[in-house]
């Protein structure tokens, strides 16, 4: 089968979106489907999207994605995003009468209003809820809406979308995330409290950098707020961005995993965490409270973070094998690849 994947996230990029195509297109190229996805990179102009620079928007998009889509004459489409990109994927098929899915990835309402609302707080709700307006229609056009949890699903229907919804999970590289031995952090405070991720208002870190904790409390990643953060907290271990076996090792090297976000709709951080053996900690929120559904996966908590923090501390090293076992059976990128080709198949056709 041909399918398209038309996504304003996408290569040289690195974040969910992509690592989740990413691995779905290397499954089913593996399995005998041509997959091609269509992103910024491959137009002549484009834009940075304010507060996430190194995303960057095709400016108008239309004709060319056009003469793409056609060329490739793909027998499903599937629109992974609503910016610029997704707009005119979604344009293209309704003028063609072709059938589409689209996902639902980016809590984009929340993170945009934390922007608006750290210098304009009396505008946070009338932005967020003309946002929500704007996604419930670009989705109300597709024949089924792609969403990571039943946490999720829930949410959007709040909101007014009425689109069938249909569950797609994500995945670790159970080949690189495992548990093993530490070889990092010999020279920091025990325990250390890992955090892997965008360093950004909406992952909401200031409340894992202000919580009691004993030990280290180390973060990697980049983001605009890195330089504040640095400044604001400096005995808290920026170390910056890390990948694939470097980042491994860093995950083995911790003793838990903490996850302050409010607003992620999934956190594949989480699954390389349980994957690598450690607990995790984090709000009783979308996300988590669909992922660490057993006591042996680390503890949630509605407000207190460092109350869920200790409590996931003293999970035994014994329970680390069930979390890697919990990850085998429920967080393969081969599960993934088929549930979405499934869905293309029922609904995308």
């Amino acid at each position: 089968m041909k399918i398209l994947i038309i996504s304003d996230a996408w290569k040289p990029q690195i974040n969910g979106v992509v690592r989740t195509y990413e691995h779905i297109s290397e499954e089913l190229t593996h399995r005998g489907h041509e997959i091609t996805v269509i992103g910024p990179a491959d137009f002549p102009w484009c834009i940075a999207l304010p507060g996430y620079p190194e995303i960057k928007l095709a400016l108008f998009p239309y004709r060319r994605l056009e003469k793409m889509i056609d060329d490739f004459n793909p027998d499903v489409i599937h629109i992974g995003t609503e910016a610029f990109l997704g707009r005119a994927g979604q344009k293209y098929c309704r003028r063609h009468g072709f059938k589409f899915t689209t996902c639902y990835h980016s809590h984009f309402p929340d993170y945009i209003a934390k922007r608006i609302g750290k210098y304009l707080p009396f505008l946070t709700n009338f932005i967020k809820n003309i946002i929500i307006r704007h996604l419930q229609i670009f989705h109300d056009h597709a024949t089924g809406v792609i969403v990571a949890t039943e946490s999720l699903e829930k949410e959007l229907k709040l909101w007014g979308f009425r689109t069938d919804m249909h569950r797609l999970s994500r995945g670790a590289r159970l080949d690189i995330f495992y548990p093993g031995d530490a070889t990092l952090f010999h020279d920091l405070p025990h325990p250390v409290a890992l955090y892997v991720g965008r360093i950004a208002i909406e992952k909401n870190l200031e409340a894992f950098l202000d919580m009691d904790w004993e030990g280290s409390k180390v973060i990697i990643g980049e983001g605009p707020d890195l330089p504040m953060l640095k400044r604001k907290y400096p005995a808290a271990c920026f170390i910056g961005k890390k990948e694939k076996e470097d980042l491994a090792a860093h995950y083995r090297s911790a003793d838990i995993f903490v996850f302050p976000s409010r607003t992620d709709t999934f956190g594949m951080v989480l699954v390389e965490a349980l994957a690598s053996g450690l607990p995790v900690a984090a709000y009783n929120v979308t996300g988590p409270r669909d992922i660490i559904t057993q006591t042996y996966l680390g503890a949630l908590h509605d407000h207190d973070l460092a109350d869920a923090a200790a409590r996931a501390l003293a999970l035994t090293k014994n329970t680390k094998d069930q979390r890697r076992r919990h990850t085998e059976e429920n967080y393969t990128w081969q599960a993934v690849a088929q549930q979405f080709l499934d869905i293309l198949i029922s609904v995308g056709k």
